[in-house]
C-alpha cells in the first residue's frame, strides 16, 4: 500500500493514469472526479458515486486503486488541492481578458445554469430546509460577511429582519465582528460567508462563535475552507465560471431560498412583513404611484 496522503499534483497524475489505463469503468469515473473536485470535496461517498452515476464499489475501487486505504482519506486529500488551487483574482482577470469573443458570453450562460441547478438541488434543498427548523427556533441569528461577501450578509439580515425578531443586523464598524460574536452562545447561531480568498475577519469571527458555543452555518466554495471544520452545516457555494470575480449570484439564490423555508416555518412572520411596510409607508419611505384623485 502506498502512502495515505499525495500532493496535489501527485493526486492529479495518479487520476490522469487511471482514465489513460485503468479499467473502463474506473477510468470514466477519474475522469468525471478530474473535473469536479469540488463536488467531491463537499458530498458524501453515496451522494459522490449518485453524482457520478457509478456505484459506490467503484468509488472505493478508485480509492483504493490511488493508494488510500479508504475514501475518506481520497476525500481529504481533494479537500487539500483545493485549498491549495485557489486562483488569485488577477490571473482570473487576465484570464477572462484573453478569452474574450463570442464564446465569453456562452461561458458565462453555461456557468450560471450551472450554479443556479446546483443551487436548487435537492441535495441544496435538504440541507436549507435542516438549517431553516433551527434558525427561526434560535435566540439569535447573526451573518457575517466581509468585501463581496458583505452584500449578501446584508441582504439577508435586512429582509430576515423584516420578518424575524431574533435576526441581528450585519456589524460594519471595525472590530465590530469580534465583539458581537463573543456574546454568542449555545442557543444561537452564526451564518457565515467567505470563499477563496477566505476573509480572515469571518476565520475569526466563526472560530470565536465556535468557541462560546454557537452554531456555524458555512455558506462556502470548499469543504477545505476554514470555516467548515466543525461547521453545523456546510452549504456548499457553487462558484463555476470564467468570471474575474467568483459569481456571488447562486449566494443570493441560496439565501433566497433560506429565507423562504424559513419564513413557512414561522407563522408570525406575515404579520411582520405586514407592519415593517406599513410602518415604511407611513413614514414617506417608499415613492407613490398612485395617481391622484379627479378633481
Amino acid at each position: 500500500m502506498d502512502q495515505e496522503s499525495h500532493s496535489a499534483a501527485e493526486l492529479r497524475a495518479r487520476l490522469s493514469l487511471v482514465v489513460e489505463e485503468g479499467p473502463r469503468q474506473l477510468a470514466t469515473f477519474a475522469a468525471w472526479v478530474l473535473d469536479n473536485y469540488q463536488e467531491v470535496a463537499f458530498r458524501s461517498l453515496r451522494s459522490t458515486a449518485r453524482a457520478a452515476k457509478v456505484n459506490q464499489n467503484s468509488a472505493v475501487r478508485l480509492a483504493k486503486a490511488l493508494g488510500y486505504s479508504g475514501y475518506d482519506s481520497f476525500r481529504s486529500d481533494i479537500q487539500s488541492a483545493l485549498r491549495e488551487g485557489v486562483v488569485p483574482y488577477s490571473a482570473r482577470a487576465r484570464a477572462l481578458a484573453e478569452s474574450a469573443g463570442a464564446g465569453t458570453l456562452q461561458a458565462l450562460r453555461d456557468a450560471s445554469n450551472t450554479n443556479m441547478a446546483a443551487a436548487f438541488s435537492p441535495e441544496m434543498h435538504v440541507t436549507l430546509t435542516a438549517c431553516a427548523e433551527a434558525l427561526v427556533k434560535a435566540r439569535r441569528i447573526y451573518c457575517i460577511g466581509v468585501r463581496s461577501c458583505y452584500s449578501v450578509a446584508h441582504y439577508f439580515c435586512y429582509v430576515g429582519a423584516m420578518a424575524f425578531a431574533n435576526v441581528i443586523h450585519t456589524p460594519t464598524e471595525p472590530g465590530a465582528i469580534m465583539d458581537m460574536m463573543s456574546d454568542a452562545g449555545e442557543d444561537d447561531i452564526v451564518i457565515a460567508i467567505t470563499y477563496a480568498h477566505y476573509s480572515c475577519e469571518v476565520v475569526s469571527g466563526v472560530n470565536i462563535a465556535r468557541e462560546c458555543g454557537a452554531r456555524i452555518i458555512a455558506i462556502t466554495d470548499s469543504m477545505a475552507s476554514p470555516i467548515a471544520c466543525g461547521a453545523w452545516h456546510v452549504v456548499p457555494l457553487p462558484m463555476h465560471g470564467p468570471h474575474f470575480m467568483p459569481t456571488l449570484s447562486p449566494a443570493f439564490a441560496i439565501i433566497e431560498l433560506l429565507l423562504s423555508e424559513m419564513v413557512l416555518r414561522a407563522p408570525g412572520a406575515e404579520q411582520r412583513v405586514h407592519a415593517f411596510e406599513e410602518r415604511i409607508k407611513r413614514f414617506g419611505g417608499y415613492v407613490s404611484t398612485d395617481e391622484p384623485a379627479s378633481a
